[in-house]
């Protein structure tokens, strides 16, 4: 099914870029990925609070958004703390059997969309992704140094 929607998503953007050029096609996709990875984390953070937990970034795997299977990933320790780590990405794989990085690397901005949407206070970097030629997709998942500062509370903003 990854592999689908990898493809499906590829086709889209092609057929967008064939219409309506290189530049448009970026910004609609961007929009579209950004507003898909909103809906995404406002229903795992209804789930999360269905079953009685908040919205804290460390409950975000406790109504899952993607399947268990598929993906290949770890928990990793760093210097700058534990960071997910994925080393296999079914839809990175098809993006790059099709020469298609860029595009794929701009589908996985709906990673800071969703995390976004679920804790506002959320910021996910991904500092390393196989679509940019490193070995191995990592995420830093952090609340917002200037939010947690002023002490807001994630509804607030």
């Amino acid at each position: 099914m990854a592999r689908r929607t990898a493809l499906l998503y590829h086709y889209f953007v092609a057929t967008l870029v064939e219409h309506l050029g290189e530049e448009k096609a970026r910004a609609l996709t961007s929009e579209a990925i950004r507003h898909y990875g909103e809906h995404v984390g406002r229903t795992v953070r209804q789930g999360v609070e269905a079953i009685g937990l908040s919205n804290d970034v460390e409950n975000y795997g406790q109504y899952p958004d993607l399947p268990s299977v598929g993906w290949e990933g770890t928990v990793v320790e760093t210097e700058a703390g534990p960071r997910a780590r994925v080393l296999y990405c079914p839809l990175a794989a098809v993006w790059q059997e099709l020469g298609a990085e860029a595009w794929g690397r701009l589908y996985c901005t709906v990673d800071q969309a969703k995390y976004r949407a679920f804790n506002p206070r959320a910021e996910l970097i991904h500092t390393h992704n196989v679509l940019d030629g490193d070995p191995y997709c990592e995420f830093d998942l952090r609340l917002d140094k200037e939010t947690e500062e002023a002490g807001w509370d994630a509804d607030e903003r």
